[in-house]
């Protein structure tokens, strides 16, 4: 028992005193400014899951500030889209993204300082369903809470979180810290998830890092542009895009009638789809099913998106407008 308490002790005064990669400009830091050559690619569809515009007051409804298509292609080309408490986005690529000599790809947030640092974690999936999460740390003090005016972020107790770094400068990652995770093959990403880190320290709303520790970012962030900004994920290294050849969507799937009163039928021609999700504007999800004929008979009137994700671990997104 004494021994397992010094130990215990010894890692926790390791973690205390442990330093990551600095902010930009520092000795040793990995931040990846946008126009680094490094960067062969980008992200070329995004899709978004609100989260809440403050987690511990639900009346104000969701983050809605951006579009979905604001995460893809190159950082600061276009407006950021914000995640809320909790939100997410999956982003997809061209060809698939690899595990190359070092950092793989990097995500960009943006943040206006070194210091106001909004935090979200990153999974990578290759066939789109299962994802697997880079083990996070992080060593801010959780005595006082950042509040979301502070600047109080601190990049060297942050490693393996998107947002440490400022707007217009890239977080790293390598996915040979992900490549003995089992059912995931790191030679072949297909998808990015982002996922805000609500940084609340009260209980009900915290969330953790790899070691049970809460992390500590601004909250809350009650506005419209709640949680993490996402700007944009850039490849560094992927597999040749003549490997896997993109195909026009509107080639692949069909929606009959679109706009549709009550039956939707989708038209995947020779595309495998394995599963369709229904989710509303918010990205509240509504229905999923492997049926390829909808009934929406039951749903409002309205504007929805569909996502088919597909065998060959590619995921396609379509409008479905309800009469």
């Amino acid at each position: 028992m004494k021994k397992n308490s010094l130990y215990l002790f010894l890692f926790i005064s390791y973690l205390g005193q442990a330093q990551f990669a600095g902010k930009v400009g520092s000795a040793g830091t990995t931040a990846m400014y946008k126009d680094s050559s490094a960067f062969v690619n980008w992200a070329v569809s995004c899709q978004v899951s609100r989260g809440y515009q403050q987690l511990s007051n639900l009346s104000l409804g969701y983050a809605v500030l951006g579009n979905d298509s604001n995460a893809t292609k190159k950082a600061a080309i276009n407006p950021v889209v914000s995640l809320g408490d909790g939100g997410s986005a999956v982003l997809t690529f061209k060809s698939p993204i690899v595990n190359g000599n070092g950092f793989d790809f990097a995500v960009f947030e943006n943040s206006f300082n070194d210091t106001f640092l909004e935090l979200a974690f990153v999974e990578v999936s290759s066939d789109g369903v299962n994802f697997s999460r880079f083990p996070a740390t992080s060593l801010t003090q959780t005595l006082t809470q950042i509040g979301p005016f502070d600047d109080k972020g601190d990049p060297t107790k942050l490693d393996n979180l998107a947002g440490k770094y400022r707007g217009l400068y890239g977080t790293p990652f390598d996915l040979e810290v992900l490549s003995q995770k089992p059912g995931l093959d790191v030679n072949h990403i297909t998808h990015v998830k982002i996922v805000d880190v609500v940084g609340s320290l009260s209980v009900p709303y915290a969330t953790y890092d790899q070691y049970q520790q809460m992390i500590n970012d601004p909250f809350p962030t009650p506005f419209d542009n709640g949680g993490f900004d996402l700007d944009a994920v850039g490849v560094i290294h992927q597999l040749p895009v003549g490997i896997h050849e993109q195909i026009s969507l509107d080639a692949l799937v069909q929606l009959s009638p679109n706009p549709t009163e009550d039956l939707l039928e989708i038209h995947t021609n020779s595309l495998s789809v394995i599963r369709l999700v229904l989710s509303d504007m918010k990205g509240k999800v509504l229905l999923e099913t492997n049926e390829t004929s909808l009934n929406l008979k039951a749903f409002d009137n309205g504007c929805y998106i569909l996502t088919l994700f597909c065998a060959d671990g590619r995921i396609f997104f379509k409008k479905v407008m309800k009469l």
